[in-house]
């Protein structure tokens, strides 16, 4: 009797144990997995931020108005695709990208944020003018130069607490050699986090929350939760446990708590560790403490009242069959001496040699011996990764089985989602790192209209694995006989030179450009060179047609032809890309323009040349005229050179751009003469006079002298009053061909 308590006893105690033990390891895999599948949901968000500044490092190589269209365009369509961002922006320290500024704070922000409606609104802002503001987070990132998850904070459009959202930037710096430069950073809308946590509940009556290194509950069960402090709301909690220090040491935790109402529960925390941020966010797990003990009572409660029916039949027969029983008893408790040790293996099995109450119990051991055993091989092949090993239960009521089931289904269903993950960061990632290849490829051989076309789609049909493909391009240069050229073939690794030249509305290119849409074809005839087609000849399983537009203009058409289906990703990205190829087209086709018109002037100078010794002749005619006028010529510049000793004198163009200069203007502006020429001279009127100057301006423009007292600021910010007059000078056909510009110091 005492050894059958004993026995009874440990094995209670130590399952008991077990159970406590298993609820909460399970608890603490848990905390971790769901801290996993928000870092790999924040990691996504830091990689479009990464993406994007690491775009904008070309600020300094493509010229700010080219890279702020091909750059705000980027931003929109990152916006337009994450509907759970509120704002995609960028801030540039000024110093970077304005050579005029010479502080070391002030910063421009440009981007897109979501309106009250729901539409998209561009914002373009100038900040920190007046200097950086300390323990700002824009300061923090300047000073760290490491990536920012910010602390999340409610936010309403329209000011209205039913509108309310959980809002967090994230943000990433962005670096040239070395400097901070400026950031770019996305306003993100938690609900997908507020979506993962609700689906974990682990055990009956378990939940989980998100809190961000602050304390600021980010996702909660109980939606009337986010937004608020833990501190706050579980002050008692939060003081006894010491959760915000623990938070900032940035390492798991666990502990448990028993509140005011005397309800206890298993608190596991696992921090969110993102690369380079220095400041976790933590996944908590909340068990009851009731449902963690509710097993371990199951199996005291079922030895208990086994101990008490057994010991009761053996004070009855024990001393008829004491003999009898003494071995197998012994032989048994040392079974579940070693089943208690957690010693497991089929050799433990015994004989039943009666059919009696110990040779059932001999069967049962051996039952649970051999389930045990097969639970303990799931549990390890589970281990192993290999989760499509099966399990059959003993019964609805085999809880532990059940609970490897469910296990084992939570991995493999965790393991299918991050397989899925993985394929579209695969697929963002090709996107991504072909918008920034064929970036690179877009500002080389730009004044090559013939080899940046070959280059485009020799890149294109290599990126998309593709077997040859051509490029057309816009020629309206006489607008009866606008035509798409093709400027560029490529097939099987080589260059080939063909030409072509269809008119819009004919064949597949022709039909893609006048309607403006993709053309993508599966079902190729076998005999399709009959089809009438930019490329003509090839036999291809798939063609792909994609119009390159800029707006609404088709500048150009890229053609390509492969043996494989084109997937849905790879269609997709030729469009996007379609747009910055189209872009740079009509860049190109400005520069040669302007190269034709330069080469044009050229040869009018040549002509001119020729005339030049005719009109020698007739100069030495009127040498003798001029050596009067030159006389008189010099009598006047005495008087001009005394007046300019006094006055400062500017030449502008009718748009307000100096074009000539004295160096009383230059020395009382400090500027250099060559630094003025081209600046607006409302650049240099102080801020209170700017609406005074523009209703002078006004005047001017039509035609009328006017004069009045203006204060200008120079180089060094300093003001200087001065009473100024403004001359228009009209041609012979009446228009103002330049303004005069005449002050003097009204303190002279």
């Amino acid at each position: 009797m005492a050894i059958y308590i004993v026995a009874i006893g440990y094995i209670t105690i130590k399952s008991r144990t077990l159970a406590l033990n298993q609820v909460t390891n399970v608890a603490n895999t848990k905390a971790k997995e769901s801290a996993n599948l928000i870092k790999s949901a924040i990691d996504v968000y830091l990689n479009i931020c990464a993406t994007l500044a690491k775009t904008a490092q070309d600020y300094h190589i493509i010229p700010l108005n080219q890279m702020d269209t091909l750059y705000h365009q980027a931003q929109k369509n990152i916006i337009e695709d994450h509907p759970e961002f509120y704002a995609v922006a960028t801030s540039f320290e000024l110093s970077a990208i304005d050579t005029s500024w010479s502080k070391n704070f002030g910063r421009r922000l440009t981007g897109w944020v979501r309106t009250e409606e729901g539409s998209l609104k561009f914002i373009s802002q100038r900040l920190n003018l007046q200097g950086d503001q300390p323990g700002s987070n824009y300061y923090k990132m300047k000073t760290s130069g490491e990536p920012m998850v910010v602390d999340p904070e409610m936010y309403s459009f329209s000011g209205k607490e039913e509108d309310q959202y959980l809002n967090s930037n994230i943000s990433v710096p962005i670096m040239q050699n070395g400097t901070f430069v400026g950031l770019a950073g996305i306003d993100v809308d938690l609900k997908g986090f507020q979506k993962i946590i609700k689906k974990i509940h682990p055990f009956k009556d378990s939940y989980a929350l998100l809190l961000s290194n602050n304390g600021t509950i980010s996702a909660h069960p109980n939606d009337e939760n986010l937004g608020k402090s833990i501190k706050k709301l579980y002050p008692d909690l939060t003081q006894k446990n010491k959760l915000l220090e623990k938070i900032k040491k940035g390492e798991a935790f666990s502990f448990n708590h028993q509140n005011q109402k005397n309800n206890k529960h298993y608190y596991s925390f696992a921090p969110v560790n993102i690369d380079k941020v220095s400041d976790p966010w933590f996944v908590a797990i909340v068990v009851p403490n009731d449902v963690i003990k509710q097993k371990a009572n199951s199996i005291f409660i079922t030895a208990l009242i086994v101990g008490i029916v057994g010991l009761a039949l053996l004070f009855t027969v024990i001393w008829t069959i004491a003999k009898n029983i003494s071995a197998p008893i012994e032989n048994i408790t040392g079974i579940l001496k070693k089943l208690a040790r957690g010693h497991i293996e089929d050799s433990m099995k015994t004989k039943a040699s009666t059919n009696d109450e110990i040779g059932e119990m001999t069967v049962a051991l051996n039952t649970s011996i051999e389930e045990l055993n097969k639970k303990a091989d799931f549990a390890n092949s589970i281990g192993e990764g290999k989760l499509d090993s099966e399990f059959d239960i003993l019964s609805n009521e085999d809880r532990l089985g059940k609970s490897l089931i469910n296990m084992r289904d939570s991995l493999k269903k965790a393991q299918e989602e991050e397989e899925k993950r993985k394929i579209e960061d695969e697929k963002r990632r090709w996107i991504n790192e072909g918008l920034a290849m064929f970036a690179d490829i877009l500002r080389q051989n730009n004044d090559n209209l013939e080899e940046l076309s070959y280059e485009i789609i020799k890149n294109l049909v290599e990126y998309l694995g593709a077997n040859q493909g051509g490029i057309f391009v816009l020629n309206d240069e006489d607008q009866d006989n606008v035509v798409y050229e093709l400027k560029a073939a490529y097939a099987f690794n080589r260059r080939k030179y063909r030409e072509k030249q269809i008119k819009p509305g004919e064949s597949l290119v022709g039909t893609c450009a006048l309607e403006k849409e993709t053309i993508y074809m599966t079902e190729v005839p076998q005999d399709y060179i009959r089809i009438t087609s930019g490329l003509g000849d090839s036999n291809p399983d798939s063609i792909l047609i994609v119009p390159l537009k800029m707006e609404e203009d088709v500048l150009g058409v890229a053609e390509i032809a492969s043996f494989k289906k084109f997937k849905k990703h790879q269609i997709e990205f030729v469009e996007k890309v379609g747009e910055t190829i189209a872009s740079t087209l009509s860049a190109v086709r400005t520069n040669i323009k302007t190269s034709q018109l330069l080469e044009k002037s050229q040869q009018q100078a040549e002509e001119m040349s020729a005339q030049e010794e005719e009109m020698r002749q007739n100069m030495e005619e009127l040498k003798a005229t001029q050596e009067e006028a030159a006389r008189r010529e010099e009598e006047l510049t005495n008087i001009l050179n005394a007046v300019e000793t006094f006055i400062l004198k500017a030449e502008l163009s009718p748009k307000g751009e100096i074009i000539n200069v004295n160096e009383l203007t230059s020395s009382y502006l400090e500027y250099t003469a060559e630094d003025l020429l081209g600046k607006q001279i409302e650049d240099f009127i102080s801020s209170k006079d700017k609406h005074t100057f523009k209703d002078l301006w006004n005047n001017i423009k039509e035609g009328h002298k006017s004069q009045s007292e203006l204060t200008l600021e120079t180089q060094e910010r300093k003001k200087v009053t001065l009473i100024v007059s403004f001359i228009p000078l009209i041609d012979k056909e009446g228009n103002i061909d330049k303004i005069l510009f005449l002050a003097i110091n009204k303190n002279q």
